[in-house]
């Protein structure tokens, strides 16, 4: 009975040994040993091979006019064609296979390069007995394409974005960074796009991080109007100079000197002397919370892009100066144009602010929904009350305030001029112009942010750029 006992023990131990043999093994080859494999040379072209087995799907803008389409060159191989070439170039990216995806090629791969459960069904019941091709799905996206070719045409040579949103549904209309690449000629022009110092690559709309100038103001309005009782009916006296000590002072543009002005007349007239005061008295804990609630320093839940964070700094309480410069969109705060453009349309539709979508539909090869992408709130920002009043201080400045090149006749639209002041290296560039806003002002259909780099004053270029915009847009 013992020696059974200790046979029991030593076959117990056997099994054991074995056992975390395996395990070891198993994990030192999912650790160790698949990556190497996912990464090989050789597997990476078993996967291209792979997806040439199916016809790569269409995309689409929101009209179904034909972005990107797919035609078959051989049993092994197709040509992906983008239409539009540089215009769309950096929201539907691009699928090479020596230089890999980006964009919506990217981020919807799978639906592209893959067929339909659907389709599939069709095949194994021979209805399409005669069509031997396997065709990837296909991607209406929400873009418009007289928008996104307008944006691209009105920012002509200069270095910049156009995003155009509806505030109500968090589609995307326009995405335009400029300067851009082909798309259709990586091949041949790669060299040059890497090494060239504008840095085609880069998707300003959703990557691009840029002093936001007073665009922000728009934000420490909100902010004022939450933690400063009284705040809205409050005089200010706005002598032109805020001074934070012997050396040390922040300046209306050109010296402005604007006198006893309430709240929206300091927005109208972008008095950076009381929105400095507004963020020595806000502190940078009240600041930040406000902005963090427009999603500075945070990753924005959207679909079908990738938006890089926007920055807003912690600051010290006796650092008045940077204080106050935050409060007018300078000090460390960098932001992109799609999360300004998110700013107004949050204004613009009561306080809450939709999800960011580029993608509409998902279909099959015959032009059949298969999905619909879900329209979804990321929260509420501001109360509809805040809301509501911001709109009011925004509709003034396009009306008779900085932003009066934003107009459109018969149209009435809300919006805020920016002037970024920035630096390379020490010396002092010209400032960045921008312009943020929404309309109509009592039904808004569209938001807009427009940057255009080294551009100037933000009441200029930025400004005529979103009037051709919503005019495009809304007037008919």
């Amino acid at each position: 009975m013992k020696d059974i006992s200790n046979n029991i023990k030593k076959v117990t131990m056997v099994f054991l040994i074995c056992f975390i043999a395996l395990i070891s093994y198993i994990t030192y080859f999912e650790i160790i040993v698949t990556p190497k494999i996912v990464g090989s040379q050789y597997n990476q072209r078993r996967i291209w091979a792979k997806k040439n087995e199916v016809l790569r799907g269409s995309i689409f803008d929101r009209n179904m006019k034909v972005l990107a389409k797919s035609t078959r060159v051989d049993k092994g191989h197709q040509k992906r064609e983008y239409t539009e070439g540089e215009v769309f170039a950096h929201p539907l990216g691009y699928i090479d296979v020596s230089y890999g995806l980006s964009g919506i090629e990217k981020t919807y791969d799978k639906k592209l390069s893959s067929v339909s459960i659907k389709d599939t069904i069709f095949k194994l019941m021979n209805i399409n007995k005669n069509d031997k091709e396997k065709y990837g799905s296909s991607i209406k996206t929400t873009l418009n394409y007289d928008l996104q070719k307008l944006g691209w045409d009105l920012l002509g040579h200069r270095k910049g974005s156009v995003v155009a949103i509806d505030p109500k549904s968090g589609e995307i209309l326009a995405l335009v960074s400029k300067p851009s690449f082909n798309p259709n000629d990586l091949e041949g022009t790669w060299k040059n796009i890497i090494n060239d110092k504008n840095n085609p690559l880069l998707n300003r709309a959703t990557s691009g991080l840029y002093p936001p100038g007073s665009i922000f103001k728009v934000v420490t309005a909100v902010s004022a109007l939450e933690n400063i009782e009284g705040v809205e009916n409050r005089v200010f006296e706005d002598r032109g100079v805020l001074a934070f000590n012997s050396k040390e002072s922040l300046r209306n543009y050109n010296g402005a000197v604007l006198g006893n002005i309430n709240l929206k007349e300091a927005t109208v007239n972008s008095s950076n002397v009381v929105y400095g005061t507004l963020g020595m008295e806000l502190g940078n804990d009240k600041l930040k919370s406000t902005a963090e609630k427009f999603y500075f320093n945070k990753n924005i839940p959207s679909d079908g892009i990738l938006i890089e964070n926007s920055k807003f700094p912690s600051i010290k309480d006796y650092e008045v100066g940077n204080l106050a410069q935050s409060a007018i969109g300078q000090s460390s705060i960098l932001a992109t144009p799609i999360q300004m453009a998110l700013v107004a349309s949050t204004i613009a539709n009561d306080g809450v602010m939709m999800k960011p979508h580029v993608v509409k539909e998902v279909l099959n090869n015959k032009g059949e929904v298969l999905e619909k992408i879900k329209i979804d709130s990321i929260g509420k920002v501001t109360s509809k009350e805040n809301a509501s009043i911001i709109k009011d201080y925004m509709k003034a400045v396009v009306e008779r305030g900085t932003g009066r090149a934003a107009g459109v006749y018969g149209l009435d639209v809300c919006g805020k001029t920016g002037t970024a002041e920035h630096s390379t290296a020490g010396s002092n560039k010209e400032p960045h112009s921008w312009f943020i806003g929404f309309a109509p002002y009592d039904d808004p259909q569209i938001a807009i942010a427009v940057i255009v780099e080294e551009g100037g004053v933000g009441g200029g270029i930025a400004s005529s750029i979103a009037s051709s915009m919503f005019k495009e847009a809304l007037v008919k």
